[in-house]
């Protein structure tokens, strides 16, 4: 399991693994899709493994071979525990298991919303229960089963809230070869207690590069579908994927076919378009919006410098930019951004796509022919 990018927060915990000193207590930093939860995977396997190995760059790493790796791979480590969000009064973690490491085999970069969802919340929100913080103490009061370590991953500890000063002693005070990795996103939720006895392992967004290479790897993009879809993630790699996802449909080839519609206001195209466009799907119209907010951002960059190699854009797309320049004006960019994300906005709560995006083509073509 490669973790992509984050060198700083790799070469902090490798220097943990060399001197063998671990951190008890470790808050894993970082935005949405950076991969936190990839890492901390991977750690608790290194930790564990039975036959550590040294790679060319000199760094521990697991073996993969051995009857630990084995398990941790399949997240069925016996010392290796899994706490995160759930729902339903007094629900504890193990009773998600099976729903927790079916999301672990699709991928490594999974958003709460998306958890929450794959349990059946719908629209009730997730916690970590009063029950659930019992239950981790009892669990790591027991001694391990077959490591050298007991682990406990917290995912989302956010969700922690005031239960979180359940868990403090056990922190502070561990029991013998016991290590926390506390996974999170916002600082602000988690209490300030469990800051301070944790060491925190800073991860930041993802770039173009390292994204790049995880979806060409991990998902057989091709280089170029993989940079359209790194461009719009804005380094979280869970938005690429769903990009990618999305790849079939080449957004920037149907954005520019809807402009020149559009532009021409022919109204028996333009209604063909919208009836093909609304069989895509709920999804695939929200990644075209996404597509075109990101392209009407690229363009006032370029409508200000005039500098093209400046915009995250492929060639193609750039030189669509500048042929816009004889058309589109600074005011008209300012309607266009504010019509796309009405759009999102309707798009979002289930507006029927027919009547939404042909009335959105009409005042398209009107500001399209009167440039200010």
């Amino acid at each position: 399991m490669a973790v992509l990018g984050q060198k700083k927060a790799k070469q902090r915990l490798q220097r943990m693994l060399q001197h063998n000193r671990l951190a008890h207590a470790m808050l894993f930093l970082g935005p949405e899709g950076s991969g936190k939860l990839a890492m901390a995977l991977v750690f608790a396997q290194t930790v564990l493994c039975e036959d550590k190995q040294t790679d060319e760059q000199g760094e521990i790493v697991a073996c993969g071979k051995c009857r630990a790796c084995v398990k941790s791979n399949k997240w069925i480590h016996p010392d290796i525990h899994f706490s995160f969000p759930t729902i339903g009064t007094n629900a504890r973690s193990d009773q998600f298991l099976e729903h927790w490491r079916a999301m672990l085999n699709d991928h490594h970069y999974p958003t709460v919303h998306e958890w929450l969802q794959r349990i059946g919340a719908e629209n009730k929100q997730g916690n970590i229960n009063k029950e659930e913080c019992l239950n981790i103490v009892r669990k790591l009061s027991l001694k391990t089963f077959e490591a050298s370590h007991k682990i406990l991953i917290i995912w989302m500890p956010e969700y922690l809230g005031k239960e979180g000063n359940r868990l403090l002693k056990l922190i502070e005070e561990p029991p013998a070869q016991t290590l926390f990795i506390l996974v999170a996103e916002n600082q602000e939720l988690i209490l300030n207690t469990i800051l301070s006895r944790c060491q925190v392992v800073q991860f930041h967004s993802l770039s173009d590069e390292d994204i790049v290479e995880g979806l060409v790897e991990q998902r057989e993009l091709s280089q170029e579908e993989a940079f359209g879809a790194a461009q719009l993630a804005n380094g979280n790699f869970n938005e690429a994927m769903k990009l990618a996802v999305a790849s079939e449909n080449d957004n920037a080839t149907l954005f520019l076919e809807w402009m020149r519609k559009c532009y021409k206001g022919h109204g028996v195209e333009l209604v063909k378009w919208v009836e093909n466009f609304a069989g895509v799907g709920r999804e695939n119209q929200k990644f075209f919006l996404r597509y075109a907010l990101h392209f009407m951002r690229e363009y006032l960059l370029l409508f200000s410098t005039k500098d093209a190699a400046r915009l995250r854009l492929r060639e193609a797309e750039k030189k669509t930019a500048q042929n816009f320049l004889n058309i589109i004006g600074f005011q008209q960019v300012e309607l266009i951004v504010t019509l796309l994300n009405q759009l999102s906005y309707h798009v979002e709560r289930n507006a029927n796509p027919k009547v939404l995006f042909l009335d959105a083509s009409l005042q398209m073509h009107t500001f399209l022919r009167n440039r200010r």
